[in-house]
């Protein structure tokens, strides 16, 4: 069988959705499943030619809504070659234009071709109801009217990465109509057993941790991930530590975004903090061997996301055996409470200081079995082989 992804950027430094397709590739190709991707990146984009599978740069694209013209003459010349369609993503060009080609397909070859949406956590309600969105949220009311639902509710079918993500896009629009929705999961590949090379790698982005404990976030430096509350939060433990003459572990925030108003806004919170002086760190961007370093090396991962659809970078951490304080937010939150692979809390200054509060609460027996625990929520949930099944049973139905 062979599927089409269409997406807005396959660039790795996105995260979420372009990964998730690469995450996928080897077990799909072992079940008889072969992708190819068509973007809106540019051709000669630096991290193109890297994977193992094609990928089709349509690019560049151009303004907010990421316009690429070449897109639709390029799917109506190959949509022939493909099973089924899965548009990854809403609100911009991409998921338009693959609706409008596919249509045309449709109409001029009368030709059933299976087609896919996947959201990606884009219907969350939090889109519309956030206070700092309002502006954003009519637009995209309009937009979901006139444009949107047609793609969402001619497909046939919406693929969903967890249950409380199909359960919230529900409530978000009152003309959201889909012929059907399934919850396929997620997962990831099996991460690579720890080498000393990756210690290396990670250590040597961030020399200051080198045998030193540390808690850390890796994801964009984005105002969605909550990285404010987390500085303000580490810095009344390190406060109320420091008064029992106890130490913490440091702080790494790893992620792209740093070169933004955003990124630049956390560093100067944590300098302006004399307490947070060698404490707190910003590595940059993670890949590779680094990447997986950092995972290996930490006590605890912490996301206190306002928003998170899946958190591959939360999974990846369960993977590694690694406890993961969390918000409620986050669209997988269930499955780690159940697995008590972790803490659980209000994405809130008091509800990311209680995080904090209650990881270092634990002994060192307590951390170990917790870290166990986050291993076999990732297995049971989160293994990219169970999730690869579920996909294809669901698109091979069709």
């Amino acid at each position: 069988m062979k599927l089409l992804h269409v997406i807005n950027s396959m660039d790795p430094a996105m995260g979420g959705p372009c990964q998730g397709i690469r995450n996928v590739i080897e077990e799909s190709e072992r079940l008889g499943i072969f992708r190819e991707v068509a973007c809106l990146d540019d051709p000669s984009a630096d991290y193109l030619g890297k994977d193992s599978f094609r990928i089709h740069a349509l690019g560049p694209k151009v303004g907010r809504w990421q316009y690429g013209s070449r897109l639709i003459p390029w799917l109506k010349e190959n949509l022939d070659r493909f099973d089924a369609v899965i548009i990854n993503g809403l609100w911009l060009y991409p998921s338009y234009g693959a609706w409008k080609a596919i249509k045309s397909y449709k109409k001029s070859t009368n030709k059933e071709l299976k087609t896919f949406v996947m959201p990606h956590g884009m219907l969350d309600p939090y889109f519309q109801k956030a206070s700092s969105r309002k502006l954003k949220a009519i637009r995209n009311w309009f937009y979901w009217e006139f444009l949107e639902k047609n793609v969402v509710n001619d497909a046939d079918c919406l693929l969903f990465t967890c249950e409380e993500e199909l359960r919230l896009a529900r409530d978000t629009f009152n003309s959201y109509q889909p012929k059907n929705t399934k919850n396929v999961g997620y997962g990831i590949e099996e991460p690579p057993a720890f080498s000393d090379s990756m210690a290396a790698a990670f250590y040597n982005k961030c020399p200051e941790v080198k045998n030193k404990p540390y808690l850390l976030f890796l994801s964009r430096i984005n105002y969605k991930k909550g990285i404010d509350l987390l500085i303000k939060s580490y810095s009344a433990m390190v406060d109320e530590y420091s008064s029992k003459k106890k130490d913490i572990p440091k702080l790494v925030i790893a992620g792209p975004g740093l070169d933004t108003a955003y990124g630049e806004k956390m560093m100067n919170l944590v300098s302006e903090d004399v307490r947070l002086k060698g404490q707190v760190f910003f590595p940059g961007m993670l890949s590779g061997a680094a990447k997986w370093g950092a995972f290996y090396g930490c006590e605890a991962f912490v996301l206190p996301s306002h928003q998170e659809n899946f958190g591959i970078a939360l999974v990846e951490a369960l993977a590694c055996s690694k406890p993961v304080l969390t918000t409620n937010q986050v669209n997988i939150w269930r499955e780690i409470a159940e697995g008590i692979a972790g803490f659980i809390d209000e994405d809130t200054l008091q509800g990311t200081q209680q995080l904090l509060s209650n990881f270092l609460a634990l002994d060192d027996l307590a951390r170990r079995a917790m870290g166990r625990n986050a291993r076999s929520t990732f297995e049971k949930n989160f293994s990219i082989k169970n999730s690869v099944r579920r996909f294809t049973d669901v698109i091979t139905a069709f």
